[in-house]
């Protein structure tokens, strides 16, 4: 087996953003509305949450960013570059100015 084909079976393990950006695997769109109601495939109503996979170094080193692995945030999904890493996730690379709110729990 030559060095090329064992480098294109290799499977990635991690991916880690670089500069000011993380990485969040957006929840699943609705399907069903809050009073109930199924709607049909061709329907969605987007869904822009998700929970943050990894954060870059940059970030996690910058105060001004408070933001934390498995952290709930709201996102704009414009800038975000899908990662095709795992077939049953839905995988983003975000900058950080594109991640506008983060879900906490009230104490």
């Amino acid at each position: 087996m030559s060095d090329q084909s064992k480098t294109q079976q290799a499977k990635f393990e991690t991916v880690e953003p670089l500069g000011k950006r993380v990485l969040i695997r957006k929840d699943e769109d609705k399907k069903v509305t809050k009073g109930g109601i199924e709607l049909p495939d061709s329907i969605e109503i987007p869904t822009i949450t998700g929970r943050i996979v990894a954060v870059s170094a940059q970030v996690d080193n910058d105060d001004d960013f408070p933001l934390k692995q498995y952290d709930r945030v709201l996102f704009n999904p414009k800038q975000a570059i899908p990662v095709e890493f795992d077939a049953d996730n839905c995988l983003y690379v975000v900058p950080i100015e594109d991640v506008v709110a983060v879900f906490r729990k009230s104490s």
